[in-house]
């Protein structure tokens, strides 16, 4: 049991049970993990119970020993939820709700409740709604005991409490609903990338575990305003912006919602449409906090899910990002790049790496463009890597030589 600092902000009991498959060294970053999620939740966690067992309990979870423990810690500390860091069984939950006074609510629903905090668009909203309306629809019998004294706060946000207490066809009739809603939607997507893709334009998309600091890199590299703060899923909905590389290419780089191991499979399933970006980018930016202890099961967790999503074969530049606050002894791999965020410099470096990565996918081009044609030397010089653009005054006429995408028809 580790005491752990606390405010007046909604306050938590974490729990979490460390299964036989699990070193000490990864459950303790995922119950740190959890505190993190707590904090982003607007709560702050003020004990944290840990217990080992073979297996999960079936009907608790967690041994009567510990339930008799957080009992003890529930009536010294008045937590207002107490928070399980593995998804509970509809079972699971309503047998502990009865023996606290406090929410009982797990890691599954508390992530739920940041995406719907962070969501901003439609879509973004949407998809919420719809992941938490598939995580209640099992658990809503039994559960009008905890629903009367809710109140408000952690793991209630979202739909509402007015749309949980609606019976099951209702739910199912807005799920059926979102779902329409999002399928134009994705439709509209769509048609937006087919546009993007005749326009021949060039697509990246940062990636990465959630608060790597992908939104200040897109920020840095766009001048764009998203929105950026050291706490996890401050990103939820996807910005794409125009960068301009060195050699004057203009490429479309789009800033995606952060990675986490053990999302919720309703929250992937839900987001996927949102997610697709990844899959049609032409390079992915691929960024790591480097100043993390975690940041092995950081990278390793977004490469499964990009394996998961089909974008595995992309190709991919590795960033470690936070350069200076790197603790002795880390050396990154040297097909990388380390840079801060913070410094122009290295923002710079960094787009002239994207730029030799683009180079790789394109191809080399000579040819000439009348002078009169002043829309196509427009284009090459923000469509291309143009390279040299030399008037000849016997054909009135420009010569032309760069690098273009194969698919662009220059002739």
């Amino acid at each position: 049991m580790e005491e752990i600092k606390h405010s007046h902000l909604e306050k938590a009991i974490l729990v979490g049970c460390q299964l036989p498959g699990q070193t000490d060294e990864q459950f303790f970053y995922s119950m740190e993990e959890l505190e993190s999620l707590t904090k982003t939740a607007q709560g702050q966690a003020v004990v944290s119970v840990t217990q080992k067992r073979e297996r999960y309990d079936a009907s608790t979870f967690i041994g009567k020993g510990k339930i008799e423990e957080i009992l003890a810690l529930e009536e010294e500390l008045e937590p207002d939820l107490i928070i399980f860091n593995d998804e509970l069984t509809p079972a699971q939950n309503r047998n502990l709700s009865r023996f606290f006074e406090a929410r009982v609510i797990d890691r599954t629903q508390l992530i739920l409740d940041i995406f719907a905090t962070r969501a901003r668009s439609r879509e973004g909203k949407l998809q919420v709604e719809l992941a938490q309306l598939q995580y209640i629809l099992p658990r809503l019998a039994g559960v009008g005991v905890s629903l009367s004294r809710l109140g408000g706060g952690i793991g209630t946000r979202g739909p509402g409490e007015t749309k949980l207490e609606k019976d099951r066809r209702h739910i199912r009739s807005r799920i059926t609903e979102i779902r329409r809603q999002l399928e134009d939607i994705v439709s509209h997507r769509g048609r937006y990338r087919e546009r993007r893709k005749e326009n021949q334009a060039i697509q990246a998309s940062l990636v990465g575990y959630t608060n790597a600091g992908k939104s200040t890199i897109f920020n840095g590299l766009t001048a764009a305003d998203s929105y950026e703060e050291n706490l996890l899923f401050a990103t939820l909905d996807p910005l794409t912006r125009k960068m301009r590389l060195p050699a004057g290419l203009q490429v479309l780089v789009t800033d995606t919602v952060g990675f986490i191991q053990d999302l919720p499979t309703s929250l992937i399933a839900a987001f996927r449409s949102t997610l697709e970006e990844v899959k049609e980018a032409d390079v992915l930016i691929h960024v790591i906090d480097g100043s993390s202890e975690d940041r092995d099961q950081h990278e390793s967790t977004v490469l499964s899910i990009l394996k998961d999503l089909d974008a595995s074969s992309i190709p991919m530049i590795t960033v470690y990002n936070k350069k200076d606050k790197f603790n002795e002894g880390f050396i990154p791999d040297t097909s990388s790049v380390s840079i801060s965020a913070f410094q122009k410099d290295d923002l710079l470096l960094l787009k002239d790496v994207i730029e030799n990565e683009v180079k790789k996918q394109l191809e080399y081009y000579h040819i000439f463009v009348p002078a009169e044609e002043g829309r196509k030397l427009s284009m090459l010089k923000n469509s291309t890597i143009l390279l040299e653009q030399v008037f000849i005054e016997d054909t009135q006429s420009y010569e032309c030589r760069g690098y273009a995408l194969p698919s662009m028809k220059l002739q």
